[in-house]
C-alpha cells in the first residue's frame, strides 16, 4: 500500500465545536472569557502514586478501551481510578454544565475535534512543561498534540486514537472472483469492487454501506479520499468550505454511481450513525470505510488498507480522543502519574495493542502483537499520514442533523442534483460565522 504524505499544520486559532446551550453557559461561567486554565502544578517525572482516588470520564465509544485501561492502571498502582461512561450523545451537554458548576472530574477524555473548543475555553490545566519533557515527545501522535495545543501551550495527551480504514470482507472478495489480499487502489477499484459482490445476489448482501444521514460518519470515512487526492476540505483558517473541488466531485459522482447500481445497503439513506457499521460486522456487507477500533470485534477475516484516492494514493480521518487534567482537579500530580503510564509501552503496547488497537506512539507502532497481523502494522503507519480537520463552527457545518454538508451529500448522492457548488458554499456561510 502506498500512502499519500501530508500533514496541514492545524490552526490554533480555531475552536472546534459548541453544540448545545447548556455547554454555552457553562463555558461563561467558568473560563472567564475564555482564558485557560492555569498550569498543572510542578511535577518530574512519573508524577506521584500515593494511593489518591482519580475520576476520569469518557464518552460510550470508547468504553471498552477505557475500561481496558483503567483496569490494567488500577492492578499496577496504589492510585486508583473511577471510570465513568457517558452515553456519547449527553457528553458534551454534561461537560459543560460540569465545567460551569466546577465540577469535572480530574480526568476526561473528548472527541478531538471538540479538543481546541475546550482548551481554549480553560478546562484543560496546561501540562506543556510535562509533557515537553517527555524524552519521547516526538513520538507521540502529532495531530491529538496540535488540537490541545493553543498559543504555544500544550493541554492532552492522545487517549485512544481511531481512524477510518478500508476494511473488506475476504470471503465476499473471494466468491466474487476479487485478490482477497489486494486493497482496491483508487476510488474506481473500490467500486468496481462493490458492484461485483452485488452482482453475487446473495440475499441481504450488499457491496457496500455508509451513513448517508450522519454528518460525522461522512466527515470520517469521505474526507480521507479527497486528502489522498491531494486535496484539501478546508482552507488553513477553517472558514472555507473545499469540497467543491474536482476530486471531491469525483467522489461524490463515485458514490452516486454506487447508489443508483443498487450496490450500496438501502438503510444507508436514513442511516444516522448509531448502526453504520452493523451490516458489515454482521458480514453482510463487501467492503466499506470503517473505524478501525472495530477490528478486534470483526468476527472474520477482514482485509484492512487506508482509504483510497480518485487516482490512488490513501488517508485517514485521524479521530479518537485526547485525554487532560481538568481544571478542577486537586490531584494533579496524580492524574499526570496516570498520563506518564498511558503514553508508556505498558498500556500502549501491553494494554492497546494487545486488543488490536491503535498506539499513538510512533515508535511502539512495529510491536510484538502488530507484528504477528500485518493488518495493524497498516492501520499504525497510515496514523502518521492521515489529518483531523479543525473548525470554529464544525459542529453546525458538518456534523449537526441538516448540516449543510449533509445537504450536499444528500443532493448529489440521492438525488444526483448539479448542486454541489451551491452546496459547498453553504457550508462555508457556516464556517464562517
Amino acid at each position: 500500500m502506498t500512502t499519500q504524505p501530508r500533514r496541514r499544520a492545524l490552526t490554533r486559532s480555531l475552536a472546534a465545536i459548541i453544540t448545545t446551550g447548556a455547554l454555552i453557559g457553562g463555558m461563561a461561567a467558568c473560563s472567564g472569557g475564555g482564558q485557560t486554565a492555569a498550569p498543572a502544578e510542578s511535577v518530574s517525572g512519573d508524577g506521584v502514586d500515593d494511593g489518591s482516588t482519580l475520576t476520569l470520564w469518557t464518552r460510550a465509544p470508547l468504553e471498552k478501551q477505557a475500561n481496558l485501561l483503567v483496569d490494567a492502571y488500577n492492578a499496577t498502582h496504589d492510585n486508583q481510578v473511577e471510570l465513568t461512561v457517558v452515553p456519547n450523545d449527553d457528553y458534551v451537554a454534561k461537560v459543560g454544565a460540569a465545567a460551569g458548576a466546577n465540577g469535572l472530574p480530574d480526568l476526561f477524555a473528548a472527541d478531538i475535534v471538540y479538543v481546541p473548543n475546550w482548551v481554549e475555553q480553560g478546562l484543560f490545566q496546561d501540562i506543556t512543561a510535562q509533557i515537553d519533557a517527555l524524552d519521547y515527545k516526538d513520538q507521540i501522535n502529532k495531530g491529538h498534540l496540535a488540537a490541545g495545543t493553543s498559543d504555544g501551550k500544550e493541554h492532552v495527551l492522545p487517549f485512544v486514537l481511531d481512524l477510518s480504514m478500508l476494511f473488506w470482507n475476504k470471503e465476499l472478495f473471494t466468491e466474487a472472483g476479487l485478490d482477497p489480499e489486494k486493497a482496491p487502489a483508487t476510488m474506481a477499484e473500490f467500486a468496481d469492487a462493490a458492484k461485483k459482490i452485488q452482482a453475487l445476489d446473495k440475499d441481504g448482501v450488499y457491496g457496500t454501506a455508509t451513513g448517508l444521514n450522519c454528518g460525522g460518519c461522512l466527515v470520517f470515512t469521505w474526507f480521507p479520499s479527497i486528502w489522498a487526492s491531494g486535496e484539501e476540505v478546508l482552507s488553513d483558517d477553517g472558514t472555507e468550505s473545499l469540497l467543491a473541488g474536482d476530486a471531491a466531485k469525483e467522489v461524490y459522482s463515485t458514490w452516486r454511481d454506487l447508489w443508483e447500481s443498487g450496490a450500496v445497503l438501502p438503510s444507508s439513506q436514513d442511516e444516522a450513525g448509531p448502526t453504520w457499521t452493523a451490516g458489515f460486522t454482521e458480514g453482510n456487507v463487501g467492503l466499506m470505510f470503517y473505524p478501525a477500533t472495530l477490528l478486534s470485534s470483526t468476527p472474520f477475516d477482514a482485509g484492512v488498507a487506508g482509504i483510497p484516492g480518485v487516482d490512488g494514493g490513501a488517508s485517514t480521518f485521524v479521530g479518537g480522543d485526547g485525554i487532560g487534567i481538568s481544571k478542577d482537579s486537586k490531584k494533579s500530580a496524580q492524574a499526570w502519574n496516570f498520563l506518564t503510564w498511558l503514553m508508556s509501552e505498558d498500556a500502549q503496547v501491553g494494554v492497546l495493542a494487545k486488543n488490536n488497537d491503535v498506539v499513538s506512539r510512533a515508535d511502539f507502532a512495529d510491536n510484538e502483537y502488530a507484528s504477528k497481523d500485518p493488518r495493524l502494522v497498516t492501520i499504525n503507519q497510515v496514523a502518521g499520514q492521515g489529518d483531523t480537520p479543525v473548525a470554529m463552527n464544525f459542529q453546525q457545518a458538518f456534523n449537526a442533523p441538516g448540516s449543510p454538508w449533509l445537504t450536499l451529500v444528500r443532493n448529489a448522492v440521492l438525488e444526483g442534483t448539479d448542486t454541489v457548488d451551491a452546496d459547498n458554499d453553504g457550508i462555508t456561510d457556516i464556517l464562517g460565522q
